[in-house]
């Protein structure tokens, strides 16, 4: 793909976003004394800031790049991934928010620790630190360094991810969660200003006429649910991979949980959740059909991941094209501080403050910043590998096939099922990954030949069904252990104060609904 130039204009305007968030960073950091305002921005976040953040966050890490890439390759399936995540943030607004503010958790294998143990806690905390560094913040600096090579030629890919990782680390260290928070309003709100820009100037160089898109396309390009068949997301997978995956993702990963850890409230954690999720329906008009209106005008590009560069490249006038390419560089630095920032948080509050409890409020602070500083630096290092697979969306949706399955099982099952203790938990974790190394091993010597959803969803049977066994089997826990950290009819059932149209169960069935509407839609 050649070159992009960009005018004075478009650098003044991404110069300007830069000097923008790191002026949002730095305001945060005076406010940042404590290991509580580094990480959980002091438990002060309202509903707004934390959907917002929830949105910018998510969806730096596979889209713009990865899934409009996707859509140009193979249409908008992609886009279940997106859908999903509403009835997703449905489950995990109702039934986890609670369990997690009653118990006033830090971080989200500490909740395991209070329903567990503290050996459950600790192996989940170091795979979740794994899957931060190697799957998402890598990813995202991979795709990054990507749109920096094309916006400055002669750059390599590790210098452009270290120049990502850097901007990002320094106000994440300075300003922690709020700074990430707050940025994130920021380039929530741009990401759908310049994404809405692209999807208009698309679809207008096919006159605006989706007649001329459907004649053009491949019938199945433009349908979500693909033949069992297929081979990049079979209709089997959506219904039972991307749920496994998108419950990890949305319920249990630190990253996008650590938001609604900092709410002020539960009502206003609930709010945020489902805000977040009403905000993924527009991704299939915003982000992905650009992908397959580019493989009308722009046919031929080497790989679909080049794609948002190249619709930048020839759709938008000087000025335009700054604001868009503000939009993804906001999209991936929103990414990008989240991850630093929760993997800090796991290190520290599961490791470091457990070992040496005495550190003074101040001390975990800085022990926090400078393990942001060092996993910049790791993610950066293993960026360019990421360049191996066959694009940004496989590689990152494929590593959490093997990797979530078992934590899935008991986070989901464990809130429902008082009976099994942490021998099931310990068990499920290690039984399950040892099939998943098993199924990996299979897969790379061409013995097991299934697309990752399907596995994910055998995975996630398998660890069920071994969580039931080893929970039948061992000791039950004590009651009182129990009795705050699972499912409890009242967290559903209390009275929620104020006109009905702001109880989140209303909300989350309008949301269920028009979620239901997209699918049949674009079935």
């Amino acid at each position: 793909m050649q070159d992009i130039t960009l005018g004075t204009v478009d650098l003044v305007i991404v110069a300007g976003y830069f000097v923008v968030v790191f002026a949002i960073g730095f305001t945060m950091a005076r406010r940042t004394r404590s290991a509580e305002d580094l990480f959980l921005a002091g438990r002060r976040l309202g509903w707004v800031p934390i959907g917002l953040s929830l949105f910018a966050s998510n969806i730096s890490s596979t889209t713009l790049i990865g899934l409009t890439g996707a859509a140009y390759t193979w249409g908008i399936a992609v886009a279940n991934y997106e859908w999903m995540a509403a009835p997703i943030l449905v489950v995990f607004a109702l039934f986890l928010v609670p369990l997690y503010l009653d118990a006033r958790i830090g971080t989200v294998p500490e909740f395991l620790e209070y329903r567990y143990d503290r050996h459950v806690r600790r192996y989940f905390s170091l795979l979740t630190i794994v899957a931060n560094i190697v799957v998402d913040t890598a990813g995202t600096l991979f795709a990054g360094a990507i749109v920096l090579s094309v916006f400055l030629p002669g750059l390599d890919l590790f210098s452009a991810a270290l120049l990502l990782a850097s901007i990002a680390g320094l106000y994440t260290a300075a300003g922690g969660l709020a700074a990430v928070v707050y940025t994130d309003v920021l380039q929530a709100v741009i990401l759908l200003i310049g994404s809405a820009v692209v999807a208009v100037l698309a679809f207008a160089e096919l006159d605006f006429s989706w007649a001329q898109l459907v004649a053009a396309t491949p019938p199945e390009h433009l349908s979500l649910m693909l033949p069992l068949t297929d081979a990049n997301l079979p209709w089997l997978g959506t219904l039972v991979g991307v749920p496994v995956l998108g419950f990890y993702f949305w319920c249990t990963n630190q990253f996008i949980v650590q938001r609604v850890l900092g709410a002020r409230n539960i009502a206003h954690a609930r709010r945020g959740a489902l805000f977040a999720g009403l905000l993924k329906l527009p991704v299939l008009f915003l982000m992905v059909l650009p992908g397959v209106m580019a493989g009308v005008f722009l046919p031929g590009l080497e790989q679909g991941d080049q794609v948002f560069p190249a619709l930048i490249g020839t759709l938008l006038p000087t000025g335009l094209a700054g604001l868009v390419l503000a939009a993804l560089v906001a999209a991936l630095m929103s990414s990008i501080d989240s991850t630093l920032n929760s993997a800090a948080a796991l290190v520290t509050l599961d490791f470091v403050k457990p070992l040496w409890p005495k550190l003074t409020p101040r001390h975990t602070a800085w022990i926090g910043r400078t393990t942001i500083v060092v996993f910049m630096v790791l993610s950066a290092l293993v960026a360019p590998a990421i360049g191996g697979f066959e694009g940004l969306f496989h590689y990152l949706q494929t590593a959490l096939a093997y990797l979530v399955p078992p934590v899935v099982v008991i986070f989901l099952f464990g809130i429902f099922w008082p009976r099994a203790g942490a021998g099931a938990a310990l068990a499920t974790l290690l039984g399950g990954h040892a099939i998943s190394l098993v199924c990996f091993i299979a897969t790379l010597m061409g013995w097991l030949e299934l697309h990752f959803t399907l596995i994910a969803g055998l995975l996630f049977a398998v660890s069920g069904a071994l969580f039931w066994l080893t929970g039948m089997l061992t000791a039950p826990p004590a009651p009182e252990q129990v009795a705050r950290f699972t499912y409890r009819p009242e967290i559903l059932s209390s009275t929620v104060p104020g006109p009905w149209w702001q109880d989140y169960r209303v909300q989350a069935a309008v949301l269920l609904l028009l979620t239901l509407w997209l699918v049949v839609a674009f079935w």
